[in-house]
């Protein structure tokens, strides 16, 4: 027998008694599915066996690595559905492509038609699997071995990705037969997979499944038309470069082809920074371009190059950051733990705001305020603005694009834009990366370069982040005039100079601990790319440095 302690209560099992058994004993106590157990501070997948005396705890689907867990879960379980309605045979290639707020949408290459008949098919076959409880078996083979299986599985990207694989074993999972490789921890059964629906969607497939927040409802499809065909945008580019994974990238790095990479991917952000000042100046009236997106998305290097594109069309820009009008900071609201709260509307004074941005409307001249950060006070120092014939005024908030900010001044006179780092490349096929992930070692670095923040402290407050993200930027974008992906095809395999040294120096000991080592283990795919070679207007110089901006 061993004694297993949860909550500092003891029981005692049997030597070989799965995870998965010890939580039913302890499941009731929690309102979501527990997911995943820590053993003695290591996260174990429920299938997996106690063997001596331990101290566990639990993650459910509504944790963050609970619900990733999840997510992964139900994809493996979508693509062998997919296999035994359409033929394996039938199927080139089923790639998860990226995340529509609650969706996932995937596109499939091959011999079949993707209509609502063979989604209700897909999804009638989904079910029975699930029903059927079938287990997630996992076995580590040796390199070459699961190299072989994908290879008879007609995975070819997941060759290419192994082959720069450090370890000489991989973890594979099997479903009835199919064989598959995920990045990160699944759940045993697909009896857990309870969620889910699969719906036509534009010329591909969407899975959607429930959010951290309701793990027991499945929500409605969101149409975000704009992201869509950004995110689209972005999948062209790459394929046009023959980059749609990592192995892709790592193929090009190996080859030499790196300088061409980054030219060709500043060159093609450069274009459509181009076209959006065409846009703006096609318009005809616009004063005021207001630029929003989430944290370390790239917002101030692009209003810069934006601004620098007016200019080539004789516009004189004037770049404002809407942070310069937060309230006092006595005077900020509170969030329910009683910090102060900067990235709600009310900490910013939008009535002073407008009254100003209508006095310039109205030729009239107006004394601008700058935020002193340290001290917590708006204060003014003779930065004194007049908007002439040619003037513009490039604003740069996270409220840019809520009209509740601007909500004086005439729609015909501002020019909304959302930017964002929105991934466009995979791990391979079936393990898509996450767009905050790249968000996040972007802010890591910066943070580290340019305060002097630890990683720890970024990784903790980016749950809060987060939130602010959702309530404030997320339901807005879809009312920008134009979106913008900040993200560079190569950056990871830069970032990741940067970022690893960071993530190390969280210790076992601290919470941060796990999503470091989950951030080190995805870094581990990419061969390192020096920045020497990066322009010095780069958005990647924004985190990494040198930049020929003030950022």
């Amino acid at each position: 027998m061993v004694t297993v302690t949860v909550n500092g209560e003891k029981r005692e099992y049997e030597a070989g008694t799965s995870y998965e058994t010890i939580v039913k004993d302890y499941q009731g106590q929690y309102s979501s599915q527990i997911a995943l157990v820590t053993v003695n501070g290591k996260i174990r997948e429920l299938f997996k066996k106690v063997k001596k005396d331990c101290e566990i705890s639990f993650f459910t689907v509504s944790d963050p690595v609970g619900h990733k867990a999840y997510v992964r879960t139900a994809v493996m379980l979508m693509i062998k559905a997919l296999q035994d309605v359409a033929g394996a045979d039938n199927l080139e290639r089923v790639k998860v492509e990226f995340a529509i707020g609650p969706g996932y949408y995937c596109s499939v290459k091959g011999d079949v038609k993707l209509d609502e008949e063979l989604a209700g098919r897909l999804n009638k076959r989904m079910k029975e699997l699930v029903e059927a409880d079938l287990p997630y078996l996992k076995k580590s083979y040796p390199l070459s071995d699961a190299v072989e299986i994908f290879r008879r599985q007609k995975m070819k990207e997941k060759e290419k990705l192994f082959r720069y694989r450090r370890s000489s074993y991989v973890n594979v999972y099997c479903l009835d037969g199919y064989y598959d490789y995920y990045y990160g921890y699944m759940l045993p059964r697909t009896g857990y997979v309870k969620y889910f629906e699969v719906l036509p969607y534009e010329d591909g497939l969407m899975l959607l499944l429930p959010e951290p927040q309701a793990s027991d409802k499945l929500p409605k499809i969101q149409l975000r038309e704009n992201l869509f065909k950004t995110l689209k945008q972005s999948d062209e580019w790459g394929n046009m470069m023959h980059i749609g994974t990592v192995g892709d990238l790592n193929d090009r790095i190996c080859q030499g082809n790196i300088n061409d990479i980054i030219l060709v991917q500043e060159a093609l952000q450069e274009r459509r920074i181009g076209e959006i000042a065409e846009d703006i100046v096609g318009r005809g009236g616009v004063k005021f371009v207001m630029i929003a997106g989430p944290s370390s998305s790239g917002k101030t290097t692009f209003s810069h190059r934006l601004s620098i594109q007016l200019r080539t069309y004789g516009l004189t820009p004037h770049p404002i950051a809407l942070d310069d009008y937060f309230v006092n900071r006595e005077q900020t609201p509170k969030d329910e733990n009683g910090n102060y709260n900067f990235e709600c509307l009310e900490a910013i004074d939008v009535e002073r705001f407008n009254k100003d941005m209508l006095d310039l409307l109205a030729g009239k001249t107006v004394e601008l305020p700058s935020f002193n950060f340290k001290t917590g006070q708006r204060e003014y120092r003779g930065n004194f603005k007049t908007l002439g014939p040619e003037d513009v005024l490039v604003l740069e908030g996270i409220h840019g694009l809520n009209d509740a900010m601007s909500y004086a001044l005439p729609n015909e006179s501002k020019y909304k834009i959302y930017i964002s780092a929105l991934t466009s490349i995979n791990i391979d096929d079936h393990n898509r990366i996450p767009t905050t992930d790249g968000r996040l070692l972007r802010r890591m670095v910066r943070d580290a370069r340019t305060r002097g923040t630890p990683a720890k402290r970024t990784i903790g407050m980016w749950g809060s982040v987060r939130k602010g993200e959702e309530e404030y930027i997320f339901p807005f974008q879809e009312s920008a005039d134009a979106m913008f992906n900040s993200v560079l095809i190569y950056e990871l395999s830069v970032l990741k100079q940067y970022a690893e040294p960071l993530l190390f120096g969280i210790g076992k000991e601290e919470p941060e601990y796990y999503e470091a080592k989950r951030l080190l283990k995805f870094l581990e795919y990419f061969i390192g790319v020096s920045g020497d070679s990066i322009p010095k207007n780069s958005i990647c110089r924004e985190f990494i440095g040198g930049s020929c901006f003030q950022v």
